[in-house]
């Protein structure tokens, strides 16, 4: 049981996660190319024409999949908060500040197209609806949150900080799902239900997924990416680091 316990929690330190990240790293951004390269090919070439929104539906198979990034990176970032600030982890706080950039990017991403999208459906690029706001909200609590962390001197006072704004935000991921249900909105209810199944067909649908699948690989590869640069900013003092950069130079 030691064993097994050790073995567990073996990559929470950041001198044995860095080294990890840096093997994972380009074999989640070969999937990551590999599979949005093959997604967009599907989006443009082979996804048939939807026949009551013609061509500019096409933008969708970004749109969506971004929009479920945007809020299953959150609630990762939350689920890091809570192992930070139940287990005073590190590396934990570390996690959650790589992946806060992506997050904001995605959210972004998914509003712009949004846009792109509302415009010839709705005749309007921007309209005050219970999904797009809350989808707004989202974006700027990944930017209170990078502000906020960067706001704060103190490592240990601004990743407490950051938690506690993660874990109270977090109740904003369960309105933009159902805001759809609870209020009469303009944006179309989900096309995909796990009890029900999807309405779509099933090359759109397995577009969809892959460009998901793409963005995830991609979310990961980047993640770690970046979790690396803070590690060695943060652990700048660790022998470890010292060790590491007399080897390197």
């Amino acid at each position: 049981m030691n064993n097994a316990s050790i073995n567990w929690f073996k990559y929470s330190s950041p001198a044995t996660f860095y080294p990890l990240a840096g093997r994972l790293i380009p074999w989640f951004m070969a999937i990551a190319v590999i599979l949005i390269g093959i997604g967009l090919y599907l989006s443009f070439f082979v996804a048939p024409t939807d026949y009551k929104q013609g061509e500019g539906y096409r933008i969708i198979f970004v749109h969506v999949p971004a929009a479920w990034m945007s809020m299953f990176i959150y609630l990762i970032m939350a689920f890091w908060a809570v192992m930070g600030l139940v287990f005073n982890t590190r590396l934990s706080a570390m996690m959650s500040q790589a992946l806060a950039p992506t997050g904001a990017m995605f959210t972004f991403l998914a509003l712009w197209t949004g846009a792109f999208w509302g415009k010839p459906m709705w005749g309007t690029w921007w309209v005050w609806d219970a999904r797009l706001t809350s989808e707004l909200i989202l974006f700027f609590l990944y930017i209170g949150f990078i502000a906020l962390q960067g706001a704060i001197d103190d490592t240990r006072r601004g990743d407490r900080a950051g938690a506690i704004l993660l874990l109270v935000g977090v109740v904003n991921i369960p309105i933009i799902y159902f805001s759809v249900k609870w209020w009469n909105t303009l944006h179309q209810g989900a096309s995909i239900s796990v009890t029900q199944g999807s309405s779509m067909a099933s090359i759109m649908l397995n577009t969809m997924l892959i460009m998901a699948l793409g963005f995830w690989a991609y979310t990961i590869a980047v993640a770690l990416s970046r979790a690396r640069s803070i590690i060695l900013e943060r652990e700048m003092d660790s022998q470890w680091v010292r060790e590491l950069q007399e080897i390197r130079q």
